[in-house]
C-alpha cells in the first residue's frame, strides 16, 4: 500500500532545551568541529604530498581521515546552527538524505578500519610478502570495496524508511535525523523495520568488531617472535588503531545493539561518536606515529620557507 505523508517538515528537539546550555554547546562544538576538519584535512594533505608516506598503511589512513571529515559534516554543521535557533527544523527529504549519508560514511569508516587491521596483520605476520600482497591495485580495490559496502548498507536503510507513512506528529526527539527516532513518528508499527535496521547496522558492527579483535589477537600472538624493537614499533602502531576502533565501536554498539529509548544518555553517546571521536582520531594517529609527525613538520617547513 502506498504511504501517505502529510508531514513534509520535522521539528528537532535538539540536545538541550535550556538556551544557555545550547549557547554553551555552540561555543564548545564549533572549535571541536573546526579541529576535526583541520586535523583530518592535514592528514589527507600530508599523506597525499609526502613521499615518505607511500606505504599502504598511510594510503588507508588518508582515506580514513577523508571519511571522518565527511562523516562529521553530515551531522555537526546542522547541529551547531540549530543550537542558536529557536525552532529547529529539517524537511522530510533532508532528513532522509542525512540518514543516507550518515550511515554511508559511518559504515565506510567501519570497513576501512577492518581493511587497516588486515594491512597490519599482513605487515606483522607476513612481512616478507607484504609488498607483494598489499599491491597498489589491491589497496585501491579494498578502498573501493569499503565505499561500495557503505553505499549498499545506506541504500538498504533508506529503502526501509521511504515507504513509511508520516501523518501525525512531526517532533523528533533527537539532535539529528537517525532511524530509530524517525521510526517513532511513523503512522504504523515499525517492529519489522526495526529488526531490519538492527540486522543491518548492529550486525555489521558486531561482525566487523569480531574480525578486528581476531586480527589483533593473531597479531599480538605473532609479535612474540619479533625483536624488542620490532615489537615496540608494531605495538605503537596497533595501539593507535585499537584506540580508534574502541572509540568508534563502543558507542555504536551501545546504541544499536539494545532496544531504543528516550533517555538523554542516547543523545550524549551520539555526541561522542559524531563530534568527539572524529576530532580525536588525527590526534591519536599523529601523537603515536613519528613518521606522520616528521612528514607534517617537513610539509609545514616547506610552506613557511616558500612564503
Amino acid at each position: 500500500m502506498a504511504s501517505t505523508n502529510n508531514v513534509t517538515e520535522l521539528i528537532i528537539t535538539g540536545l538541550f532545551k535550556d538556551p544557555e546550555v545550547q549557547r554553551a554547546c555552540f561555543v564548545l562544538f564549533l572549535p571541536m568541529y573546526l579541529a576535526t576538519i583541520v586535523g583530518n584535512g592535514l592528514i589527507v594533505v600530508t599523506v597525499s604530498v609526502s613521499k615518505s608516506l607511500r606505504s599502504p598503511m598511510y594510503f588507508f589512513l588518508g582515506y580514513l581521515s577523508l571519511v571522518e571529515i565527511c562523516y562529521s559534516s553530515t551531522v555537526v554543521p546542522k547541529c551547531i546552527t540549530d543550537l542558536l535557533a529557536k525552532v529547529k527544523t529539517i524537511s522530510l527529504k533532508g532528513c532522509l538524505a542525512q540518514i543516507f549519508f550518515f550511515h554511508f560514511f559511518g559504515v565506510t569508516e567501519i570497513l576501512l578500519l577492518v581493511v587497516m587491521a588486515y594491512d597490519r596483520y599482513v605487515a606483522i605476520c607476513k612481512p616478507l610478502h607484504y609488498m607483494n600482497i598489499m599491491s597498489r591495485q589491491l589497496c585501491h580495490m579494498l578502498v573501493a570495496g569499503s565505499w561500495l559496502g557503505g553505499f549498499i548498507h545506506s541504500m538498504m536503510q533508506v529503502l526501509v524508511t521511504v515507504p513509511l507513512p508520516f501523518c501525525s506528529s512531526n517532533v523528533m526527539d533527537h539532535y539529528f535525523c537517525d532511524l530509530q527516532p524517525l521510526f517513532k513518528l511513523a503512522c504504523k508499527d515499525t517492529f519489522v523495520e526495526g529488526i531490519v535496521v538492527l540486522a543491518n547496522s548492529g550486525l555489521i558492527s558486531v561482525f566487523s568488531l569480531i574480525i578486528l579483535v581476531s586480527s589483533y589477537i593473531v597479531i599480538l600472538f605473532n609479535l612474540r617472535n619479533h625483536s624488542a624493537e620490532g615489537r615496540r614499533k608494531a605495538l605503537s602502531t596497533c595501539a593507535s588503531h585499537i584506540t580508534v576502533v574502541t572509540l568508534f565501536f563502543g558507542p555504536a554498539i551501545f546504541l544499536y545493539m539494545r532496544p531504543s529509548s528516550t533517555f538523554t544518555v542516547d543523545k550524549l553517546v551520539a555526541v561522542f561518536y559524531t563530534v568527539i571521536t572524529p576530532m580525536l582520531n588525527p590526534i591519536i594517529y599523529t601523537l603515536r606515529n613519528a613518521e606522520v609527525k616528521t612528514a607534517m613538520r617537513k610539509l609545514w617547513g616547506q610552506k613557511n620557507s616558500g612564503m
